[in-house]
């Protein structure tokens, strides 16, 4: 779906057996991944958008008691945004922290053309936090679905589950 809010160019392409014109992005694509959950995400996307480059942001619940956390925001790593389609991929959208804190800190690396934020499932809450701490035009927020509450420790619900945690094992 994002794929098809992006611009295209025509460019003619001769192969062994004559010439044709095939669509190409005409920007250059950013694919941006929260670890370790979005790893896995971050891959996908790859497969769809091959000649993208990559940006990794290390952020993470740092936990002050049983249900109280801030985001820790250790590591950045990204090549210059300027006039670049990011593709911003934090698979569980649970209160938004994470994703607009993520996303401030990567204006230090230039203004992208329009950044796509994108998450498979999502708390309301986490939807409308964003919707009140991210107010650039150039933004969209893509979500594959809407679940209505977090629980007392801030987890979606009903929701999946910890994203990193079902991909690559508890954390010790």
């Amino acid at each position: 779906e994002v794929s098809k809010r992006l611009s295209y160019q025509s460019t003619n392409v001769n192969t062994p057996l004559g010439n044709t014109t095939v669509q190409q992005l005409a920007d250059q694509v950013v694919v941006g991944s929260i670890m370790r959950a979005g790893l896995p995400m971050h891959q996908g996307v790859l497969d769809v958008f091959d000649h993208a480059q990559s940006c990794f942001i290390s952020a993470f619940r740092k936990y002050i008691s049983a249900d109280s956390f801030n985001i820790d925001l250790q590591y950045v790593a990204t090549p210059n945004l300027d006039g670049k389609v990011l593709l911003l991929n934090d698979p569980m959208l649970a209160t938004g922290s994470s994703l607009a804190l993520t996303y401030e800190a990567l204006k230090k690396f230039g203004t992208p053309k329009h950044t796509h934020l994108m998450s498979i499932i999502a708390a309301q809450p986490g939807v409308d936090y964003i919707a009140q701490a991210i107010k650039d035009n150039n933004i969209t927020l893509w979500i594959a679905a809407v679940d209505p509450d977090l629980n007392a420790h801030k987890y979606i619900v009903p929701g999946l589950g910890d994203a990193g945690d079902l991909a690559f094992g508890e954390k010790l």
